[in-house]
């Protein structure tokens, strides 16, 4: 970044950090910080934000930060609302966000800035459990995911697809961390989660607790895929994943990186110079971070790309 392209870029992220401390703080409260939605700490959302952060504030001359959040409806409203400048977001959420359907009462002012990469959803048990099959959780104690997360919207979606009513479940709604915990205690009997591979929490639970994947079938993918505008492909977690030795049946679902519509293109620009200049950093720690491609990134639809992000790719190719 040049010096005057880098003066400019930290002026409008202080226009932007200052109109959005007038509207949560009044007029006296310093602007302190340019903060990125990120997701559960033990996520990759979280990881990949804490990474970005740090290539940022080094690239922007300005403090980044990454924020716990409960994942991509959280991150989304963050964005619209001015909470965060920018934000991690499954696309079937994004879809939604951008149309008012789904868990958003009016369509969000919000925009892609990439797609990343894949998220493979994550239906997982104890290696002792008799719950053989997704039909098998209903009556038991189950983690849907946090409340205002792509996990949650996810859940219910592969739930219905695979003939049981949510209403049967005991959904105790919480984060990976928690679930992780209450498997462990034996406070449920499963959860979902929705993250690249591998996601850190769940690596860490693989390695010390009896543990499995359940199966997603192809006909539950295929109906939740006719249900939802076709934003879900059938996948199985590679050999290796988790140290495991079989592969099992799944279905993934890309994520975005979104930003309001009103930041500005110079902006976008930068950020996205950062993130592929800084993708094998990036990568070191977050290994989802590697599967970031430039040709890829503009598939976005039915999300459209933020003008700077448009300009950005067009420059890139000559």
């Amino acid at each position: 970044m040049t010096p005057r392209s880098r003066r400019s870029v930290t002026a409008a992220l202080g226009l932007i950090m200052a109109g959005l401390t007038l509207v949560a703080c009044g007029p006296a409260a310093p602007a302190e910080r340019f903060s990125i939605a990120g997701g559960g700490v033990t996520g990759v959302y979280y990881a990949f934000g804490e990474q970005l952060a740090d290539v940022l504030s080094s690239r922007l001359d300005t403090v980044v930060t990454v924020d716990e959040t409960n994942g991509s409806v959280d991150n989304l409203q963050r964005v619209s609302d001015g909470r965060a400048l920018f934000g991690f977001a499954q696309s079937d959420v994004a879809a939604d966000a951008v149309a008012g359907n789904g868990g958003f009462a009016e369509p969000l002012a919000v925009q892609a800035v990439a797609r990343l990469y894949d998220e493979y959803v994550h239906v997982v048990v104890r290696s002792d459990s008799d719950i053989m099959q997704i039909g098998d959780f209903a009556g038991r104690a189950v983690s849907l995911g946090a409340p205002s997360s792509g996990v949650s919207i996810v859940a219910e979606r592969v739930i219905i697809a695979a003939g049981v009513d949510p209403a049967a479940i005991d959904d105790r709604a919480m984060g990976l961390a928690e679930s992780i915990d209450a498997l462990r205690d034996g406070d449920i009997e499963g959860f979902f989660w929705v993250g690249g591979l591998p996601t850190p929490g769940l690596a860490e639970l693989f390695g010390e607790a009896p543990t499995r994947l359940l199966s997603i079938d192809a006909a539950t993918v295929e109906r939740a895929n006719a249900a939802h505008g076709g934003v879900y492909r059938l996948a199985e977690f590679p050999i290796g994943a988790y140290g495991r030795t079989q592969a099992t049946a799944t279905m993934t679902v890309p994520n975005y990186l979104m930003v309001a519509q009103s930041a500005s293109d110079e902006l976008v620009r930068e950020v996205l110079t950062a993130l592929f200049e800084s993708r094998s950093v990036i990568a070191a720690e977050v290994p989802a971070a590697a599967l970031l491609d430039r040709r890829e990134a503009i598939f976005t639809d039915p999300v459209s790309l933020h003008a700077g992000a448009v300009e950005y790719y067009s420059e890139s190719r000559r």
